[in-house]
């Protein structure tokens, strides 16, 4: 058995893998890989796909959802087409490379950028708090989870503004209050689904009210909701598998049981790295992600026998981001409490060894 916290694709139920393995041989009489996206089955799958995200989420009334393709960095262009308005003129908040990613690519489809905060200064060990926020915003974008450097807003920002979010790395992992919110977008590939499928939960209010002058068909949020997922052919399999998840995900108590579960998790391993000389973190305490948690060795010099135990261990995707280095337990929701508990006794284990 291997204990995989790698930071993406994500980890998955067994059964749904089950399922999803089944369903590549024989899902209705054709593999779900050959099936038409336009067959009745397939449109089923779909509509149960977006009634299962309203229903995890309580999306309110006045909220569609759409499945596109393109993952996150497309939506970043996305995302700015759409809510541009009169001004032109947006907040972001900088809080690492997919927080950067998002202001490169809003300025280059003509949005006047303003970074409200940055955690660079600091190599975003935290999230910027008490910033000032300008009146006019046409909406204010901020990247809920980050996954590099181990950071997690625990609270939204709160403003007059239309709030914008990339939740790619810890949506479904806890409760969110959704009508905080014009648009919140998410790859597929952390807690809902395999990479292919990317998130659209959008304002009906929203919708159409774009000025900018450069607004392709396919990046059109009004265009492909009102197709219905289906302007061109979706990522079927990854819509597929992120409904057996979903499913698996309010069979099995929904986010208000996969947060507790997520904390459980989260604690057990911050307690070990905080107790344990041999290891250290750089990430401000009160912005501690509970996805991703990042951590190094205090002395580099121990980093060939640190490896060889959990490599023995049979743990897999431990190495953090190669712009950071160190070590990073990615912890989705499918990942079982018992496989941090093997790290942890790995780490102990290393510190009995040479402490």
């Amino acid at each position: 058995m291997k204990y995989n916290f790698g930071a993406g694709p994500c980890i998955l139920p067994q059964e749904v893998f089950q399922q999803a393995a089944d369903a590549v041989i024989d899902f209705n009489g054709l593999s779900i890989l050959e099936v038409s996206h336009r067959h009745k089955d397939f449109v089923a799958v779909m509509d149960e796909a977006i009634d299962l995200v309203k229903k995890a989420l309580n999306v309110p009334e006045g909220y569609s959802v759409a499945f596109l393709q393109g993952g996150a960095t497309l939506g970043f262009t996305i995302a700015a087409l759409n809510m541009m308005r009169d001004s032109k003129s947006a907040g972001y908040i900088n809080t690492g490379t997919w927080a950067s990613g998002a202001i490169k690519e809003a300025k280059k489809v003509g949005v006047d950028v303003n970074i409200l905060a940055s955690s660079e200064d600091k190599n975003f060990s935290y999230i910027p708090k008490n910033f000032a926020i300008p009146a006019g915003l046409d909406y204010l974008h901020f990247t809920s989870n980050n996954t590099i450097y181990g950071t997690q807003y625990h609270a939204f920002p709160k403003n007059d503004a239309p709030l914008v979010c990339d939740m790619s790395s810890d949506i479904f992992s806890k409760p969110v209050h959704v009508a905080d919110f014009d648009l919140i977008y998410a790859g597929a590939q952390k807690n809902l689904g395999p990479a292919g499928a990317t998130l659209y939960i959008v304002k009906d209010e929203a919708l159409g009210k774009s000025t900018s002058p450069f607004m392709p068909t396919y990046l059109d949020l009004k265009q492909q909701v009102e197709k219905e997922s289906m302007l061109n052919t979706p990522p079927v399999f990854s819509v597929y598998v992120s409904m057996l998840n979903l499913r698996n995900l309010i069979a099995n108590g929904g986010v208000e049981e996969m947060a507790k579960r997520n904390e459980a998790k989260a604690a057990l391993l911050y307690h070990e790295i905080d107790s344990n000389p041999m290891f250290t973190s750089k990430v401000a305490h009160e912005d501690r992600s509970l996805m991703n948690i990042t951590f190094q060795l205090v002395d580099e010099a121990h980093k060939d026998a640190f490896d060889a135990l959990w490599k023995g261990a049979d743990i897999v995707g431990l190495p953090g981001h190669r712009s950071t280095g160190g070590y990073r337990a990615s912890m989705y929701n499918a990942l079982p409490i018992e496989s941090v508990h093997v790290l942890v006794d790995v780490m102990k284990e290393f510190t009995r060894k040479n402490g």
